[in-house]
């Protein structure tokens, strides 16, 4: 008995645009929050509105990934892997930030 031949096909889909805009700006939103969590730590918690602008403009990038990624999806013929990514790193971020927000606010 000879063992079965399994034949497998890869195709070279490229990756959307749009995910991989989306996964950069996770990564961008992600620095800018450690590097906010460094500088807070290091002043006490008296950063100041420099941190506030700085959080404010990461929590900006981390909506415009999510809604890059979710328009990520539509795109035909393409590896989806980057949208998947970039949607859920960008969802996450996006949460921490606006619970930063809010806990700071009250």
């Amino acid at each position: 008995m000879a063992g079965k031949r399994y034949k497998y096909s890869f195709t070279n889909k490229n990756h959307a645009a749009k995910g991989v805009v989306s996964t950069v700006c996770a990564g961008i939103s992600l620095g800018v929050f450690c590097v906010a969590s460094l500088c807070s730590l290091a002043y006490h918690g008296n950063g100041g509105i420099y941190l506030g602008a700085m959080g404010l403009a990461a929590l900006g990038i981390s909506i415009y990934g999510f809604i890059m990624g979710l328009r990520s999806f539509s795109e035909k013929h393409k590896n989806q892997r980057f949208c998947k990514i970039g949607a859920m790193a960008n969802g996450v971020i996006m949460v921490i930030w606006l619970a930063l927000f809010l806990v700071g606010l009250s």
